[in-house]
């Protein structure tokens, strides 16, 4: 059996945990659409 630890790992070098992962990309996800909506404004 894996610990909870060893469930949790990613492996990746600054996301250790996959709830940093989830906050990751949806923050990636919202600047792209705040940076979208922004140039949209901005040249329409």
């Amino acid at each position: 059996m894996k610990s909870g630890d060893e469930e949790e790992a990613t492996g990746l070098p600054g996301l250790r945990t996959w709830r940093g992962v989830y906050i990751a990309v949806l923050a990636a996800f919202a600047t792209w659409v705040a940076l979208l909506a922004a140039l949209t404004g901005a040249f329409s």
